[in-house]
């Protein structure tokens, strides 16, 4: 079937693309390409992830959210029973980094595989079986490290070789592999043999689910068979705003990131753009309306992820208008105004999946190569700044989206990119609307990030912008080069005349392919 793929990684691109010339639909396409993710960018995903699949279908133009991101572990545990977290610190660069806390106590009950059978069950056509085939033999064969990976694996080095288990798949005579290197994961082969065979289930009441709870208890860890039994996919309606002309659809509440996305897009649209990409007047505006998108992050935001009705309250005309008022305000004079797969076919079905591990926990469950993941400590993921009670759903910033043009898939994207990834989502997504640009230069032109009253700038800005930016009293942090630290996405288009387009984010080594 015609279609287009786009992923983290030139093998994750190409088993989706395998499946599309096989006839496979843009769901079959996705799942193929997650499975082989899992070994082609293990440090970011895999068995132990969570995440969210969005579905658009062309028969019905509906679209589907299907969450299955982790859930808070311990039921029917004494909370007194598990373990203190470990702290490390993630260098992204000499002058930047991010502490994580990993160790068995910082895992959460996994959703990735419950959620790739869950899609298969409702949206798949080609045998489950067939479509994990690519994986099982890249994961039995081994993959050559490319340099985007090995930087990951650089950075992540004290994480993924924290372990015995860990330093087997990941070290070689006592060093981390580096590019060139053959990553050969034998156990994680026979995991997805087993999944093959048995489905998804068994990571949830097989034999599976008991040697992942059995080690996690050993270790101080909370998950329990308990958990991993009552693990449930849950389909979601997703987040709307109407955006110059088109539809924006993401990953709706209890999840932040899509409504975030969304509020941006409607205070565009209603402002309209600043300036040309890359102007200060245009990058004063991202930035403001970031500001926004943070401010909106309070208490009653967070209540409001878990009781409903946050999207409409946070994009209600009235709601937006005020918003507008404000950002007119703070506006210069000048301005007038976490790993990802996209796919389409030819009949435009559309498929966009995000999922993760965090930065990963260091915990590998014996004889699998399942690694877990470490959401309990990343603290970025609990709206409240609190662990919940134990099967609550954690909330994320992961926004797998869809923007629509008169009902059909123009634009499909995502990112990972921890705090980053509503960012660089916004901006590629502004960029390919409001400036017309390619899925491709979309994602490739430099971002910018605010985290508190800093503005990070990536290499690639204009310098003469970036000094008005400066003279108008923004607090700049220029960074020389273009750096995963602001997210690694991957987009698939739909062009007005019909052709397609796919681009993976060279920040991190990505990939697209398009097939006709």
């Amino acid at each position: 079937m015609r279609g287009a793929v786009a992923a983290g990684h030139p093998l994750t691109a190409e088993a989706g693309a395998a499946v599309l010339a096989e006839g496979g639909n843009a769901v079959d396409a996705c799942i193929a390409a997650a499975f082989v993710s899992w070994v082609s960018e293990s440090t970011l995903t895999g068995p132990g992830a969570g995440g969210f699949m969005l579905v658009h279908r062309a028969r019905d133009r509906s679209t589907r959210v299907l969450d299955h991101f982790v859930t808070v572990p311990g039921l029917g545990l004494d909370r007194r029973e598990v373990a203190e977290m470990e702290s490390v610190d993630v260098a992204f660069t000499p002058e930047s980094s991010q502490a994580f806390r990993i160790g068995t106590a910082s895992c959460a009950v996994p959703g990735a595989a419950a959620g790739l059978g869950e899609a298969h069950r409702l949206f798949g056509t080609l045998p489950w079986p067939v479509l994990l085939e690519p994986a099982i033999r890249h994961a039995r064969e081994g993959i050559e490290l490319t340099k985007s990976q090995a930087y990951l694996h650089a950075i992540l080095d004290l994480i993924l070789r924290h372990t015995r288990e860990g330093e087997v798949i990941y070290g070689r005579d006592g060093n981390r592999l580096v590019a060139g290197d053959r990553l050969v994961m034998t156990d994680l082969a026979g995991t997805l043999e087993r999944l093959a065979e048995h489905g998804a289930d068994d990571l949830y009441r097989g034999d599976l689910a008991r040697a992942l709870a059995a080690h996690l208890r050993e270790g101080g860890g909370a998950i329990t068979e308990r958990d991993l039994a009552e693990y449930r996919v849950i389909r979601r309606r997703p987040v709307r705003a109407r955006f110059l002309g088109h539809e924006f659809e993401s990953n709706p509440p209890p999840s932040a990131g899509g409504v975030l996305i969304g509020l941006g897009v409607r205070l565009l649209d209603r402002l309209g753009p600043a300036g040309p990409p890359g102007s200060a007047a245009a990058i004063a505006q991202l930035v403001e309306i970031m500001r926004q998108q943070d401010g909106a992050r309070n208490e009653a935001f967070a209540r409001g992820l878990y009781r409903g009705g946050l999207a409409s309250r946070l994009l209600d005309p009235r709601a937006v208008a005020a918003t507008v008022r404000r950002l007119r305000g703070r506006l210069p004079d000048a301005a007038a105004g976490t790993t990802h797969i996209a796919v389409v076919d030819g009949k435009g079905n559309a498929a966009s999946l995000t999922a993760s591990t965090g930065s990963g926990s260091g915990v590998v469950v014996p004889g699998t190569g399942i690694q877990l993941n470490n959401m309990l400590g990343e603290f970025d993921l609990a709206a409240t700044g609190k662990v919940p009670k134990p099967g609550v759903r954690f909330t994320s910033g992961m926004a797998p989206s869809v923007v629509l043009r008169d009902g059909r898939p123009r634009l499909v994207v995502g990112s990972a990119g921890s705090l980053r990834l509503r960012g660089a989502i916004f901006q590629i997504v502004v960029n390919a609307v409001a400036h017309g640009m390619g899925v491709d230069e979309a994602i490739d032109r430099p971002r910018v990030h605010l985290d508190g009253d800093d503005v990070h700038c990536e290499g690639g800005n204009d310098p003469g912008e970036l000094a008005r930016l400066d003279a108008w009293g923004y607090q700049l942090v220029r960074w020389r080069r273009r750096n995963l630290y602001f997210g690694g996405a991957a987009g698939v288009e739909f062009r007005e005349d019909g052709s397609l387009a796919a681009a993976g984010d060279a920040r991190r080594g990505g990939h697209g392919v398009v097939i006709e």
